[in-house]
């Protein structure tokens, strides 16, 4: 049950093994599967090369969703890291090549910096994969270290990367119960 002082949360999901959308839809329906999480709304898809250290990897399917919970971050964060695992992600596969990557992006107008979680994600304002389809989802919502709207930090990355990502024109993510 979800009480009323829930939050609204930007999650991020990506994948670069397997089939890329059926990972991520397996994510948005672990997600709807938990009482204490209400999911609202889920952009396209959108591919990107990989951005990190290391050896190159295949290309990632990436999307975000919104979503009500009165959990706190750090059992939310508990509780995709379960999901993950249930998808076959070890807990050394930081940066690694993986069926199904979440990410917290934002939750609520809170700021985390604890060790194992930071609040909203370090890298949010450098990567367009991800403020992209955020921008789909929640264009207005407030990035609280920078006070500003995920809409504005779009725009000002917007070409900054190259065209090292697209967005799907096959929309393959569906909001579980919703059709």
């Amino acid at each position: 049950m979800i009480p009323a002082c829930s939050e609204l949360v930007v999650l991020a999901l990506g994948s670069n093994m397997g089939n890329r959308c059926s990972e991520l839809q397996a994510g948005l329906e672990a997600l709807a599967a938990r009482r204490d999480i209400l999911l609202q709304d889920v952009s396209g898809v959108w591919e990107s090369t990989y951005v990190g250290p290391g050896d190159d990897q295949a290309d990632y399917f990436n999307s975000c969703c919104t979503l009500i919970t009165g959990l706190t971050p750090q059992r939310l964060l508990e509780a995709v890291k379960i999901i993950e695992r249930g998808r076959g992600r070890a807990d050394d596969a930081h940066m690694q090549p993986r069926l199904l990557d979440i990410d917290i992006l934002l939750f609520g107008q809170r700021i985390v910096d604890d060790p194992d979680l930071k609040i909203p994600h370090p890298r949010l304002h450098e990567r367009s994969f991800v403020l992209e389809p955020m921008n789909e989802i929640a264009p207005g919502m407030r990035v609280p270290d920078s006070g500003e709207t995920v809409r504005a930090l779009c725009e000002k990355i917007r070409g900054a990367e190259g065209s090292g990502w697209c967005r799907l024109t096959d929309d393959c993510l569906r909001i579980p119960g919703r059709g």
